[in-house]
C-alpha cells in the first residue's frame, strides 16, 4: 500500500494543477446540485418489525382516509387567575379561535374541547386537537402560520395559549456560533502545532472542501434518498473533524520529511505512502463502522452511518490528493519559519525542482533539528520509569467515570425535554397540571378481526381488559374502520412517556390483551409515539451487545493486520471499551442526572437518547483506531529499526505525540462546538463524541497503552509464526520506501538516546 500511495503522492504534487483543478470542478457541481435540489423534508423515525411499527401500518392500510402519524397540535388553553374556561366569554374565545382554523389547508380536524370532555376537572385549562392531513415534516409554512395566529387571537381575549404536539417541529439548521468557536479553536491548535500560518490554512482549506462537497451531495440527495437534516450535520462535524485531522497527519510528516533531507516531491510522496497509508487505514475503520450501523435495523441511523462514511471517505480523498497537490502550490511555506531559515532561500540558476518555492535538487541537506527535549519525549519517559502507577491511575479513573453508565436509560426525547422557553414545554405541562402526566403520552390500542370478525364483541372486551390493566388511566370509546373490522382505543397511562412505569405499563397492556388474542383469533396491537419510543430504545439496547462484539473483533483483525501483533491490538480493544463506558458516563452524569447540564444548555434532564451509544461506539470506534494507529506505527517503525521496546515508545512519542495531541484537541472542538444546537440528538451527540475523543486520546493512548507496552516489553510485539506467513503485509510504515532515499535519511533517528535502564 505505502508503495502505490507513495506514487499517489508524487503525482499529485507534480500535477497539482489538474488535480485542484479536478476538486474545484467536483466542489462546483456539488454547490450546484444542491442549490438547484429541492428541499430535503425530515422524516418520523420508525423501525420496521416492531410491533408499534406493525400497528402505525396496519392503521395507514385500514384508515386510508387518515394519516396515522401525521401532525397534530394540541391548542391548549387556561384561563386568567384560576377563572373557568367555560364561562362564556372565555368559551367565546376558544370556540372563535377554533372557527379561525376549520377549513385551513392540511387541516383534518379540529375537535371542540366542549363536546370531547376535554376540560379538566377544575375547569382552568381545555385543549384541543388539531388533526392535519400531512406529516410535520410536510407542513407548509403557511399552515404553521395559521397554528400562530390563532393562538395570538386567543391570546389577546385574555387567555393563556400554548401550542403542544408534532405541528411547530422544527429542523434544525446547521451552522452557529459554537460551531463557528469551534472551528477558530481549530485554527489556533493548528498554528501552534504547525508554526506556519500557511501549513494550518491549508489544513483547513482541505477540510473545507472535503465537508463543502460531502454537505452538496447529502443536499442533493436529500429527496431522493431521504436524508434528513441530522444526516446533514453528522456529515459535517466528522468531516470537518477528521479531514482536519488527516490533512495535519500528511502535512505533519511531509514537514519531517523535508527536515530529513528529501527534495519537496520525494517527501510529498513519502508523507503520502507513510502517513497518507495510516489515513487510508483510519479513515477505512470510520467507514466500516458507520456502514454496519445498517444492520440495527432504524432506516435513520443508517441514513445516518451511510451520511457520516460519505463524509469520511470524500476527507480520505482529499487528504491523499489534494494536500500533496498543495504542497506543490505552497512550496517552503508550508514549513515554520525556523525550518524555512534553516533552508536558506533558493539559488537561483540552480534548476526548477517541481516548485518554485522549492529550493534546487542540491540544496537536499537535511534541516538541522534542535536536540531539546519535546514534551512528548519528556511524557513518555515519565510513564516508562512509572509504568504501574500510571497504568493503575488511568484505568482506575476512567473506570470511576464510566460507573454511572451502569444507570444508563435510553429514551427519544419529546417535549418534555425542550427548554421552558418553548412553547412545546409550556403546553406540556399545562397538559400534565390539568389532565395527568400520562396525557401527554397516550397509547394506542389496534384491533384488527378482519380474520376473526365480531368486532364489537372483542373489541368491548379489550377495552374491559385495558382498563383493568393497573396504570391506565383511563381508556377512550372507540372508533372503528369503514370496513368494520378494525378499531382503535387511546389508553391513557398514569404515568409520564419517558418514565419507567410507562415503559412497564406498555408491555403489561400487551401481556393482558394477549389472553384476548388467544380466546378471540383477533390481532392486537399497541402503538402510538410512546410506544415507538419504547421498542426503539429496547431494539437499540439489545443490538448495543452484539454491535460492541462486532466492533471489538473488527479493531482486533485490523490491528493484528497493522501491527502484525496479536497484544498490541487487545490492548487498543481494551483501551476502546474504557474510552466508551466512560464516555457513555459523561452521557448518564450530564442528560440523566443533570450535572454540569447548565454549562452546556441542557434544562432538562431524562434518558439519553436511544440512537446514541451505538452511534457513538460506531463513531469512536474509528476515531480512537486513528490515534492507536497514527501513534503506535511510529513506534513498531523504530522497534523493527533496531530500537529496544522503551526507545521505540519514546521515539514515537517524539515524533507523533505532539500532532496526535493538537488531533485530538481540535477534533474535541469541533464536537463541542455543536452542543450549542438546540436540537438534543446532536447535543448529545456533541458531548459524548468531544468526551469519547478526549478520553481515548489523552488517557488511553497516551498514558495507558504506553504503560502496558513499558510492562510487556519485547513481548508487545509477539506474533505467532503461522499468523505471520498468513497475515498481508499493508507496510503503513512504509519499509518498502526505505531504498529511494539515503540509508542516512531512512534510519531510526539517532538523536533519541538510550533510556538509563535498557529493561524494555
Amino acid at each position: 500500500m505505502a508503495t502505490f500511495l507513495y506514487r499517489i503522492g508524487r503525482w499529485a504534487f507534480r500535477r497539482r494543477r489538474l488535480v485542484g483543478g479536478l476538486w474545484l470542478g467536483v466542489l462546483v457541481l456539488a454547490i450546484a446540485a444542491a442549490a438547484m435540489a429541492p428541499e430535503g423534508k425530515e422524516e418520523d423515525l420508525s423501525m420496521p418489525g416492531t410491533e408499534s411499527q406493525k400497528a402505525f401500518d396496519l392503521l395507514d392500510e385500514r384508515f386510508p382516509q387518515s394519516n396515522s402519524q401525521g401532525a397534530e397540535a394540541r391548542l391548549v388553553f387556561q384561563a386568567p387567575d384560576g377563572q373557568r374556561v367555560t364561562v362564556r366569554e372565555h368559551r367565546a374565545a376558544v370556540e372563535d379561535t377554533l372557527r379561525s382554523l376549520d377549513g385551513g389547508d392540511q387541516v383534518e380536524s379540529i375537535a371542540d374541547p366542549y363536546e370531547d370532555d376535554a376540560v379538566s376537572e377544575d375547569g382552568t385549562i381545555a385543549y384541543s386537537t388539531i388533526t392535519y392531513t400531512a406529516g410535520a415534516v410536510d407542513l407548509t409554512q403557511s399552515t404553521k402560520n395559521a397554528l400562530e395566529d390563532a393562538a395570538s387571537r386567543a391570546r389577546n381575549a385574555g387567555l393563556t395559549v400554548e401550542i403542544g404536539g408534532s405541528a411547530l417541529d422544527a429542523e434544525e439548521e446547521p451552522g452557529g456560533t459554537t460551531e463557528i468557536i469551534g472551528v477558530a479553536v481549530a485554527a489556533v491548535v493548528l498554528v501552534l502545532a504547525l508554526g506556519s500560518l500557511v501549513a494550518a490554512g491549508l489544513s483547513l482549506l482541505t477540510a473545507f472542501v472535503g465537508v463543502a462537497i460531502a454537505f452538496g451531495l447529502v443536499s442533493a440527495l436529500a429527496v431522493p434518498l431521504g436524508l434528513t437534516s441530522t444526516v446533514a450535520i453528522l456529515a459535517l462535524m466528522l468531516g470537518l473533524a477528521v479531514g482536519i485531522d488527516y490533512a495535519l497527519f500528511i502535512t505533519s510528516r511531509f514537514r519531517d520529511e523535508r527536515a530529513r533531507g528529501s527534495e519537496p516531491e520525494e517527501a510529498a510522496g513519502r508523507a503520502v505512502g507513510t502517513a497518507g497509508s495510516a489515513v487510508v487505514f483510519a479513515g477505512a475503520t470510520v467507514f466500516i463502522a458507520l456502514v454496519g450501523l445498517g444492520v440495527v435495523g432504524i432506516p435513520e441511523l443508517t441514513k445516518m452511518g451511510m451520511g457520516g462514511a460519505g463524509a469520511v471517505a470524500l476527507a480520505v480523498l482529499v487528504a491523499l490528493t489534494l494536500v500533496p497537490a498543495l504542497f506543490g502550490f505552497f512550496g517552503r511555506r508550508v514549513l515554520s519559519r525556523a525550518a524555512r531559515k534553516a533552508v536558506g532561500a533558493p539559488r537561483r540558476g540552480a534548476g526548477n525542482c517541481a516548485t518554485s518555492h522549492a529550493e534546487p535538487a542540491g540544496d537536499r541537506h537535511p534541516i538541522a533539528a534542535k536536540p531539546a527535549k519535546r514534551i512528548g519525549t519528556r511524557w513518555a519517559r515519565f510513564v516508562l520509569r512509572r509504568p504501574v502507577a500510571v497504568l493503575l491511575t488511568a484505568g482506575l479513573g476512567l473506570g470511576a467515570v464510566a460507573l454511572p453508565a451502569l444507570s444508563l436509560e435510553l429514551g427519544l426525547p419529546g417535549d418534555e425535554s425542550k427548554s421552558v422557553e418553548t412553547t412545546q414545554r409550556r403546553a406540556y405541562d399545562l397538559l400534565s397540571d390539568g389532565f395527568g402526566p400520562g396525557f401527554n403520552g397516550p397509547l394506542t390500542v389496534v384491533v384488527d378481526t378482519s380474520e376473526s370478525g365480531n368486532t364489537r364483541a372483542t373489541t368491548n372486551l379489550v377495552v374491559k381488559t385495558v382498563r383493568g390493566v393497573d396504570g391506565v388511566a383511563s381508556v377512550g370509546d372507540p372508533v372503528l374502520s369503514r370496513t368494520k373490522d378494525t378499531a382503535v382505543l387511546t389508553a391513557v397511562p398514569r404515568t409520564a412517556p419517558n418514565s419507567g412505569e410507562t415503559k412497564d405499563l406498555v408491555h403489561a397492556i400487551r401481556g393482558a390483551v394477549s389472553g384476548v388474542e388467544a380466546d378471540t383469533g383477533a390481532a392486537i396491537l399497541v402503538t402510538g409515539t410512546t410506544a415507538m419510543n419504547i421498542d426503539i430504545s429496547e431494539a437499540m439496547s439489545d443490538a448495543l451487545i452484539p454491535y460492541l462484539t462486532v466492533v471489538i473483533g473488527l479493531a482486533v483483525l485490523l490491528l493484528l493486520v497493522v501491527f502484525r501483533s496479536v497484544l498490541v491490538p487487545v490492548k487498543a480493544a481494551l483501551g476502546f471499551l474504557l474510552s466508551v463506558g466512560a464516555a457513555f458516563g459523561v452521557l448518564v452524569a450530564v442528560f440523566q442526572w443533570g450535572w454540569g447540564a447548565d454549562l452546556v444548555g441542557i434544562e432538562q434532564t431524562g434518558p439519553v437518547m436511544s440512537l446514541m451509544p451505538i452511534l457513538i461506539i460506531g463513531i469512536v470506534f474509528g476515531l480512537a483506531m486513528d490515534y492507536e494507529v497514527f501513534l503506535f506505527t511510529r513506534v513498531r517503525e523504530a522497534h523493527v529499526h533496531g530500537a529496544s521496546p522503551g526507545e521505540a515508545v519514546v521515539n514515537g512519542f517524539r515524533h507523533s505525540g505532539r500532532v496526535v495531541a493538537a488531533a485530538a484537541i481540535i477534533m474535541i472542538s469541533v464536537f463541542a462546538g455543536f452542543i450549542g444546537m438546540s436540537s438534543p440528538t446532536i447535543q448529545t451527540m456533541g458531548v459524548g463524541l468531544a468526551a469519547a475523543v478526549a478520553f481515548d486520546a489523552f488517557v488511553v493512548r497516551m498514558a495507558i497503552a504506553p504503560a502496558v507496552l513499558a510492562l510487556l516489553g519485547h513481548r508487545a510485539w509477539w506474533l505467532p509464526s503461522i499468523l505471520n506467513r498468513v497475515l498481508p503485509n499493508v507496510d503503513i510504515e512504509g519499509e518498502a520506501l526505505s531504498g529511494r532515499v539515503p540509508a542516512s535519511v531512512t534510519a531510526p533517528d539517532a538523536a533519541v538516546p538510550r533510556l538509563p535502564v535498557d529493561r524494555y
